[in-house]
């Protein structure tokens, strides 16, 4: 039996960090693909939380979450109860807001379309930021983007990095010797996640890799990957599971 589904039994690699892809996954499935998880990226506590732990319990104008890692990071860091203490809370993605309203608060600015930096200094509220106080939750060496646009802007920037991002060790074998019979799509939603991939792969895997199409969610990591050498590469229209899937579909149907 042929099989069935929008997908029609494409292997799609996940590479998103190991309970972070299971909801991908299970649209990729229901859309009758089959998806494989292979994290290239693995999110851990930092090292020292305590500088983190003092910026988020003091007062701000606005504080930013770059991501859903951050909220649960900070909430680990037992950051709860009159947390966040912010005159303005801002998430810069979709999964983030989610977060953080599950959390106690619902953000005040979430951008509308896309979701990334970019689009969150676009909205007029953060235009002004003259003398206002602004914290920046993240990940160790997050985007610089952010923080110096609102620094720009007038505003005194603070970072509270809570989480840190390595590369796992994984024998990149078994995957390579199924890669031709088994994928047909891979999804990479960051630089690091696609870099690491690169790099796990090695010399071995690389044409397999390049050969692949590619589904992104940003113009940036697109770029990447074309400097890497990919030849087909879709940018998905938000970076949220249903538009990665959309982006995954028209792949498969040569939708330009």
């Amino acid at each position: 039996m042929s099989p069935t589904g929008e997908l029609a039994g494409i292997g799609v690699l996940v590479t998103r960090p190991a309970g972070q892809a299971q909801a991908l996954c299970d649209l990729v499935a229901a859309a009758g693909g089959r998806p494989l998880a292979f994290p290239t990226i693995e999110i851990l506590p930092v090292a020292d939380p305590e500088p983190a732990r003092a910026l988020l319990a003091a007062h701000w104008d606005l504080m930013v979450f770059t991501s859903r890692n951050a909220v649960e990071f900070s909430l680990a860091l037992g950051c709860a109860g009159t947390w966040p203490n912010a005159t303005l809370l801002a998430a810069v993605g979709r999964a983030t807001a989610v977060a953080l309203t599950a959390a106690g608060r619902a953000p005040d600015l979430v951008p509308p379309e896309r979701y990334d930096s970019e689009s969150l200094t676009a909205l007029s509220e953060l235009a002004a930021m003259a003398g206002h106080r602004a914290l920046i939750v993240r990940g160790e060496g997050g985007r610089a983007l952010l923080g110096d646009v609102l620094t720009e802007r007038g505003a005194q920037v603070a970072f509270a990095e809570v989480y840190r991002r390595v590369r796992p060790t994984l024998d990149a074998r078994p995957l390579i010797a199924c890669w031709r019979a088994e994928l047909g799509l891979v999804i990479a939603t960051s630089d690091e996640v696609l870099l690491n991939l690169a790099d796990i792969l090695g010399a071995a895997g690389r044409e397999l890799l390049l050969a692949t199409p590619l589904v992104v969610i940003s113009e940036r990591t697109a770029r990447t990957a074309r400097e890497l050498g990919f030849r087909t590469v879709r940018v998905a229209e938000r970076a949220d599971d249903p538009a990665i899937l959309k982006a995954l579909i028209a792949l498969t149907k040569g939708t330009p």
